[in-house]
Parts: C-alpha cells; structure tokens; sequence
C-alpha cells in the first residue's frame, strides 16, 4: 500500500476545518482549494491576477513540500465569483504552467469565504515517488 503523506502550510483553516493544504498517496498528490489568504486576511482584494498569483506561490510550496512541482500538474479547478475574471486568472494559470498545459476546469460560484476574494483554486499532479 502506497505510503501517505500530508502537507501544512499552517493556516487557521486547515486546523479548525481539519484537512491538509496537500496530501500525496503513491505518485498522485491533490492540493487542496487554495485562496489568496494570509493571515486571515485577503491578498490582494478583488483583483483575480494577483490572486491567482498568490494561490500559484501557495501551490508551488506545496508540490514542492511534496517533491513535485509544476510540471506534473495534470489538473486544475478554478473557482471563479465573477466568470467575467477569466482573462486576468488564465493569464496567471498559463505564467505558472508555461508549456505544461494541464487540463482545466473554470467553475463560477455563489460566493467564497470572503467577500474580496476572487478565486479558489484546486490541483492534481502525478509525480514519481523519490
């Protein structure tokens, strides 16, 4: 059985909700729901590029803590408020993924934790075990 390993980035919301900002079982790791939040407060209120800039940091140490990163990225989810915030989030999602290309779902929602908050952002990578 493929050895489980999770990893923290130590927010209050992983505590109090009870999940890990990323766990990897065997050569597939899934990262959790990510927003542009630091120390409970909104990075970056209301602009969707920078956000999703932030939560592409937030996902990069976390593959990273993982010994993946961005290239084995295989799938994102991007939860959006306002559809009409596509161009400024692909904009990030193509920076941070170059050539990689990996398949894609954009999603518009009621509302997230926080008013000010643009994106949620949700990934699936397939990484060989070291």
């Amino acid at each position: 059985m493929p050895q489980r390993v999770e990893h923290a980035s130590g927010t209050d919301w992983e505590e109090e909700f009870g999940y890990a900002r990323a766990v990897r079982v065997g050569e597939t790791i899934r990262v959790s729901g990510t927003a542009a939040v630091e120390d409970g407060e909104t990075v970056a209120p209301n602009d969707p590029y920078e956000q999703a800039v932030y939560v592409f940091g937030v996902v990069d140490d976390a593959l990273e803590a993982l010994d993946a990163g961005p290239t084995d990225v295989v799938s994102t989810r991007v939860y959006v408020v306002d559809f009409d915030d596509w161009e400024p989030i692909g904009r990030a999602h193509r920076e941070f993924f170059d050539d990689v290309r990996p398949a894609t779902t954009l999603l518009e929602v009621a509302s997230l934790p926080a008013p000010d908050l643009c994106l949620e952002i949700e990934v699936e990578a397939v990484a060989p075990e070291s």
